[in-house]
């Protein structure tokens, strides 16, 4: 009987270290304090402006209107609220993204014809949160899972430039109007390009490695997660993301302050302005060698709309920086051939410019 008692003992260890021996919180207390934090959410973040003036122009005693004192109130009222908003959306994303993995994602895609494709492509690239820094995994995964090539650049086009983040931080800061207006700028030119990118026939032009690769999208596991695993995912995903942008976010407030506070407003209209034909490409060309995400370079499109800037040129700046920076290119050179790149760029450039154009002829 003596050799079975170390496996009594680690019998009653694993029970010991079970969930079931940990005591949890029961559904009901789960939601009570999910409501009780949402409520502290609400109410700290509608004392952030009378916080911000208090602190600039009562605590530090600056001037009202002087310059220093409007990019300090500026960077004092728009870098808590704007993480706080970050944090509240990200851990939303969290948990979508538990529900739209890549694997689940090109199981979706792969497949439909090019047309309906191109559609749901885009569309999927809204509710799901990759970044460019994930085009190459994701463009080698579609690709070799039979998705065309036209519907998955719809979905690279879309992914990055209209995702969660950047329609909840445009809804917070410059209303309803300017978050539907990029979204469905944003939708419609991913359908658009990718379109006409699958009918130019450029497969060719893809790296031969990634041809080589072949996965069945039939053979991808499905995703079977509690709810307290999704939750877990939430917060892990404000820790992973939220660390990682926060520097970008503050970085893009200061600009965006600097900015509000000192650049004229005669200034900002005379360069990003209606009237000059050349400040929408102007604007998309500034934007390409820039690195940001939407997080980082909304305060910054805040604060050009507030100093004269005009609405399409902005947009069309934003998009040039999320959507067509250079980074990104580099990144897509290990798995395209320069001339689908140079396609890609063309097509997606010249739809930003016609939102860039269209807005300043119509708003």
């Amino acid at each position: 009987m003596k050799p079975l008692e170390p496996m009594q003992c680690a019998c009653s260890a694993a029970k010991s270290d079970s969930p079931a021996a940990t005591p949890q919180k029961s559904p009901a207390l789960k939601i009570a304090l999910a409501v009780i934090a949402v409520a502290v959410w609400y109410l700290l973040y509608r004392r952030l402006e009378p916080f911000s003036q208090f602190f600039t122009f009562d605590l530090l005693g600056l001037d009202r209107g002087a310059h220093l004192g409007q990019a300090i109130q500026f960077f004092v009222y728009d870098t808590p609220k704007v993480l706080m908003l970050l944090t509240l959306i990200v851990y939303f994303v969290g948990i979508l993204r538990t529900f739209f993995t890549p694997e689940r994602t090109r199981k979706i895609l792969a497949g439909k014809r090019e047309s309906a494709g191109n559609v749901m492509a885009a569309c999927l690239g809204v509710v799901t949160p990759f970044c460019s820094c994930s085009a190459v995994p994701l463009f080698i995964g579609f690709v070799t899972a039979g998705v065309p090539l036209g519907v998955t650049f719809s979905f690279l086009i879309a992914a990055p430039m209209v995702n969660e983040i950047a329609l909840v931080l445009l809804y917070g800061l410059l209303g309803w109007k300017v978050a539907a207006l990029y979204m469905g700028t944003g939708l419609a030119i991913a359908m658009v390009a990718g379109w006409v990118i699958g009918r130019l026939k450029l497969e060719h032009h893809i790296e031969d490695w990634v041809t080589q690769i072949r996965t069945d999208p039939d053979l991808v596991p499905e995703n079977r997660l509690s709810l307290n695993d999704r939750a877990r995912a939430g917060w892990i995903a404000v820790k992973d993301i939220v660390g990682k942008v926060w520097l970008y976010v503050v970085l893009g407030i200061a600009v965006g302050a600097a900015i509000h506070g000192y650049v004229p407003e005669n200034f900002m209209a005379k360069i990003m302005g209606k009237d000059a034909w050349w400040s929408v490409p102007a604007a998309v060309v500034i934007g390409i060698p820039m690195y940001s995400n939407a997080a980082g370079i909304i305060p910054v499109v805040q604060a050009l709309l507030g100093k004269g800037a005009a609405l399409g040129t902005v947009l069309a700046f934003m998009m040039s920086v999320i959507a067509l920076s250079l980074p990104e290119m580099v990144i897509l050179r290990k798995v395209l051939k320069p001339k689908l790149i140079g396609a890609f760029i063309a097509v997606l450039g010249m739809g930003i410019l016609l939102v860039g154009y269209l807005f300043n002829a119509v708003i």
